[in-house]
């Protein structure tokens, strides 16, 4: 009886002692340190884990990360100190942390290559053409003897993308206009590709003569280009490439993302400001500014904004020279800054709170939550408005991301994404990656 209570006191005592060892706040910290770690050449990561206790880890690559300033695999190590990880080269290692023979923590670290971009903050003309044209609505033909809408009656449907006609690729409405003429007047039908979302459809469609003006016609509205206003987030200076707006440009008819056949950005400059409020959301004026001098091309519109080639430095720069990007996860809630222009061609900086931060391990648009302080630009604009989109987000020193959307309800406060996902969509991805953004 007396050796049973005592292996019971026992037992008890080592849950008592292992469960205040386990919440005990190096435990805690052990607990909260990743499992993958990914750091940039020539950056320094410090680890505070506050153990009174000596320790081993090894490097499975110390060609690739030296640990406390050595390049050796295995490094004894003071747990009551920090811990030092100097990333030499790119690549994958393995650290495997342990006390004694007990495994206290394994880490997989991922080094990658120390990218640097120029952040913009440039108010930018958006001159897209369509890759086929793009379906905005029916309309009724009358042909005298009955009205009908030859595209409605085919099948297509507001949103779809006519890219072929007769094997002929489409993408401009005057090229459409001839080939409906030239067909109807040999009472000819028309095989069209027409893309729907992520299906290719084959239609006939068979012109209708309207009688008041002897023109053949589908009985569609259709749009083959897009033009509008936003901001330049930043641009890589030897690749050239840059990405801009930080969400996807829809047609404002469908709704429908427009797909790039062709497009240019050109400088805009801001000509005045409708300053928002609760409901309604403002809006920055601004008009192409020397339309024929091509900043650069529009080769893809996403979720995360426009992206191409820049064929010169912009003008107004804020940063002369490149700056650290951050990752994900860098991102923290407090202080930061924007760039943007509310006044002719003139890149400001400006004071916000980055109020959220949601953890993302997939591409996602909304990355942050912020809120503008600065009481000139509150004063200027009442917050966040059109055309802000793709303003700058620095924070320490780092480009985080990117203005995307106004709170309808609230102007001073928005949503903004993570840089990580726009410079991955620019083909300046931070490392290889299943992940796409959709």
């Amino acid at each position: 009886m007396i050796r049973q209570q005592r292996r019971k006191w026992l037992g008890s005592l080592l849950l008592l002692i292992t469960a205040l060892i386990v919440s005990s706040t190096p435990f805690q910290v052990l607990a909260s340190l990743p499992d993958e770690l990914r750091l940039f050449q020539g950056s320094l990561a410090r680890w505070q884990i506050s153990m009174p206790v000596m320790g081993t880890l090894t490097n499975s690559n110390p060609d690739i990360l030296h640990v406390n300033g050595t390049e050796a695999r295995q490094v004894n190590v003071d747990l009551s100190k920090p811990l030092s990880f100097e990333p030499r080269r790119t690549g994958e290692t393995q650290l495997q942390l342990k006390w004694g023979s007990i495994p206290l923590k394994a880490v997989k670290v991922n080094v990658l290559p120390d990218i640097r971009v120029i952040p913009g903050g440039q108010s930018i003309g958006v001159k897209l053409q369509t890759a086929g044209v793009l379906v905005v609505g029916h309309h009724l033909v009358d042909t005298g003897k009955a009205k009908l809408s030859p595209g409605e009656k085919a099948g297509i449907h507001v949103g779809d993308m006519i890219v072929k006609i007769n094997d002929l690729y489409i993408n401009d409405m005057d090229d459409v206009k001839k080939i409906v003429n030239e067909a109807g007047s040999k009472h000819q039908s028309l095989d069209m590709l027409v893309v729907r979302g992520k299906e290719k459809v084959n239609l006939t469609l068979t012109p209708a003569k309207d009688a008041k003006d002897n023109e053949y016609r589908l009985g569609l509205y259709i749009r083959d280009s897009a033009a509008g206003v936003g901001t330049l987030t930043f641009y890589e200076p030897r690749s050239g490439a840059y990405g801009a707006l930080g969400h996807v440009i829809s047609d404002v008819d469908t709704g429908q993302p427009i797909v790039v056949g062709d497009g240019q950005i050109v400088q805009a400059s801001v000509t005045s400001i409708e300053k928002g409020e609760s409901g309604n959301p403002g809006e920055k004026f601004a008009r192409f500014f020397n339309e024929s001098h091509i900043l650069g091309s529009i080769t893809r519109n996403t979720p995360f904004g426009i992206f191409g080639k820049i064929k010169e430095q912009p003008q107004q720069h804020s940063h002369q020279e490149p700056i650290p990007v951050a990752l994900a996860e860098e991102v923290r809630e407090g202080p930061a800054k924007i760039l943007t222009v509310v006044d002719g061609q003139q890149v400001e900086e400006f004071d916000i709170e980055i109020v959220n931060v949601v953890k993302q391990h997939f591409p996602a648009t909304k990355g942050m939550i912020i809120k503008i302080t600065d009481k000139r630009l509150l004063e200027k604009t009442g917050g966040i408005v059109q055309g802000m989109s793709g303003s700058p987000i620095i924070q320490s020193g780092k480009l985080v991301g990117a203005v995307t959307h106004v709170f309808v309800n609230d102007p001073t406060s928005g949503y903004g994404c993570f840089i990580e996902w726009m410079l991955q969509d620019a083909g300046i991805p931070l490392q290889k990656s299943k992940l796409k953004a959709g």
